[in-house]
């Protein structure tokens, strides 16, 4: 270990790994959630500087963040907004609609949610619901699953057409980092409130969910509104390489070079494609 003496000495990062090779201190974890934490930094400054130029074009953008339960879609958000101004960024996560919703068109809690001119939207879990979740679950009946995968590309075209940026995330998580995920949150009592009767039924219905995720993207993947498969077996990765897409998707560093890339790996964060090799299947 350490001692105070070693610690009272070190001027630099450098001198502290020094001393702890010469000590054969592991830290190997250390080092790598130093790095992680000074990316995150660097693309959190990034995420601001997006963030003013939005406002500053009054451009619309809505980020979906899909995918199964326990992908890490909500970890990511958190790290998405956490310095930005909540008067110009908004998360959305709806509960289950009430009477009056389920008696009007699906997309209209949606509609209303949508960003204003200098707003960014994120939207955890979005009308992709009715996609894989309320089918799988039997929350929607077969003619209400059909009538919105016929109108959801129209409605996204629309959308394209007047000027609102959307990207789609789908998260993608194997069925074993699930299970660990979801057993992690049970014994953790400040995520219990994470896991609920449908996360339950997650790896169950693993295959269903498969089905209807993989029908999902035959149909409402499009040039205008494309899927972006991110591979969330690493929570920090995707965290990282996901907000390094969106800012690559907008010319906003003319003004000021970014301090680190903001292409991401084309390891981590896919474009979907019929042959495209996943981890969630």
């Amino acid at each position: 270990m350490f001692t105070l003496e070693d610690l009272s000495s070190v001027k630099k990062r450098k001198d502290l790994i020094d001393i702890a090779e010469e000590k054969k201190i592991p830290i190997t974890k250390a080092l790598r959630n130093l790095r992680y934490e000074e990316e995150l930094r660097l693309l959190q400054t990034e995420m601001v500087n997006f963030q003013r130029w939005v406002k500053k074009k009054n451009l619309r953008v809505a980020i979906i963040f899909e995918g199964r339960d326990a992908s890490g879609k909500g970890g990511t958000i958190k790290r998405f907004k956490q310095h930005l101004n909540p008067r110009s960024t908004r998360v959305v996560a709806l509960s289950r609609p009430t009477e009056v919703e389920r008696g009007q068109w699906y997309f209209r809690r949606y509609i209303k949610e949508l960003p204003n001119p200098g707003e960014i939207v994120l939207f955890d879990r979005s009308w992709y619901n009715r996609a894989v979740v309320e089918p799988v679950m039997g929350f929607c009946t077969q003619q209400e699953y059909n009538q919105f995968m016929v109108q959801v590309p129209g409605f996204e075209h629309m959308l394209y057409e007047d000027g609102v940026k959307i990207i789609k995330f789908w998260f993608s998580i194997s069925k074993k980092e699930q299970k660990r995920r979801m057993d992690s949150r049970l014994l953790n009592p400040l995520k219990k409130w994470k896991f609920s009767p449908v996360d339950q039924k997650g790896q169950e219905l693993w295959d269903k969910y498969t089905y209807y995720k993989e029908h999902m993207f035959s149909k409402t993947h499009s040039t205008f509104s494309p899927w972006i498969i991110v591979k969330a077996n690493n929570k920090k990765t995707a965290r990282l390489e996901s907000m390094r897409y969106v800012l690559s998707q907008f010319d906003y560093t003319k003004a000021q070079k970014s301090k680190t890339t903001i292409l991401p790996d084309p390891n981590v964060v896919l474009r979907y494609y019929r042959q495209i090799e996943q981890i969630d299947i």
